[in-house]
């Protein structure tokens, strides 16, 4: 068994079951699935979220890696990405208590608690307030390298995020140019890798640019995202990178237009 308790947690769980009491906890639930629950629950008026794992079985990583897919099997994933986060100084999610048990997959426990992010907005959000009530030239900036930085030391760090979407970005903070506090979210598909491959950050690019289609960027935008996630200057980074920035904008197109077709772009 592994298990990491912030102070109040282990306070709170002291000579305690930390797994019998993620099970007692209950709040608004966001997800609810056979294998994993995710909810918002509130200790002495201090929000959390609670995202806990019971097996998933072997049926279902088999049916995963039959797939092609990586199955999820449980907190580990967002654990570990959230702590490449914070070494890499990506702003993100607060750990307050993770643990699992059992060595076997198929039937792994785990639980990860983290502090909620509140008052904040997702950047999907305020970008849909955007096409009323626009932005400052400045204003937008900020964000386009406020994003870049994130995503730039994100792969720098090997993290892909493999949800990577303006959503799972909240802006905890918006007063004034200094104090923009962004962070990132929903780790918990996230992959970890010594050296990034060139298909899981042509996914992350492709997924962020396709999520930002209805913000109203022009094409100045566009280049200072590429420049600022290269760190390199544009003439650089278009001429190292035509093949990946080709691909991201002929992937994110797919990913619209099929988002069209289901009917779930805003």
């Amino acid at each position: 068994m592994t298990l990491i308790l912030n102070p109040d947690f282990e306070r709170l769980w002291q000579d305690k079951d930390p797994f019998a009491e993620v099970d007692l906890i209950q709040g608004k639930v966001y997800r609810q699935l056979e294998a994993r629950r995710t909810l918002r629950f509130e200790i002495d008026g201090k929000g959390y979220f609670l995202k806990s794992h019971k097996g998933v079985g072997w049926r279902e990583i088999v049916k995963n890696l039959l797939q092609l897919r990586l199955p999820i099997l449980g907190a580990a994933n967002e654990k570990n990405a959230i702590l490449k986060l914070e070494e890499a100084g990506v702003a993100t999610m607060s750990m307050a208590a993770c643990g699992s048990r059992g060595l076997n997959p198929a039937r792994q426990e785990s639980f990860i608690v983290t502090e909620a992010i509140e008052p904040s907005i997702s950047l999907e959000d305020l970008a849909i307030e955007w096409r009323t009530q626009p932005p400052t030239a400045v204003e937008k900036r900020q964000y386009i390298r406020a994003v870049a930085e994130i995503t730039r030391r994100m792969h720098a760090a090997g993290v892909n995020h493999r949800d990577f979407y303006i959503c799972h970005f909240l802006l905890s903070s918006a007063e004034g140019a200094e104090s923009l506090d962004l962070k990132l979210i929903d780790l918990h598909r996230a992959l970890i890798h010594s050296d990034m491959p060139f298909r899981w950050r042509l996914k992350d690019l492709a997924s962020l640019y396709y999520s930002a289609f209805d913000v109203p960027l022009t094409q100045r935008d566009k280049l200072r995202f590429i420049r600022c996630y290269s760190g390199v200057p544009l003439r650089e980074a278009l001429q190292r990178d035509a093949v990946l920035w080709k691909k991201v904008r002929k992937k994110a197109r797919k990913l619209y237009k099929k988002a069209l077709r289901k009917g779930i772009v805003r």
